[in-house]
C-alpha cells in the first residue's frame, strides 16, 4: 500500500510550497544515510521523503496526484 505524500512530509494539502519544502529537508537531514549508517529504517524514511517531495514539489505531478492519486501519476496523463 502507497503512503500518502503529505502524511510522509507531515504536511496538511493545502501547505504552500515553502512549508513542503522545509518539512522534507527537515525529514531529509534527520533520516541521510550519511547520518544515519546502517540505518535501513531511516534510509527508506529518506527515500521515500524524497519520492513525496519530488511529487509536491512539481505543479503538475502534485495537481495529478491531488486529483488521481498515485495512480494519476503512474499513467501517461
Amino acid at each position: 500500500m502507497e503512503e500518502d505524500y503529505y502524511q510522509v512530509l507531515g504536511v496538511g494539502k493545502n501547505a504552500a510550497a515553502d512549508e513542503i519544502k522545509k518539512a522534507y529537508r527537515k525529514i531529509a537531514f534527520d533520516h541521510h544515510p550519511d547520518r544515519n549508517p546502517g540505518n535501513k529504517e531511516a534510509e527508506q524514511r529518506f527515500k521515500k521523503a524524497a519520492e513525496a517531495y519530488d511529487v509536491l514539489s512539481d505543479p503538475d505531478k502534485k495537481k495529478r496526484y491531488d486529483q488521481y492519486g498515485i495512480e494519476g501519476l503512474k499513467g501517461t496523463g
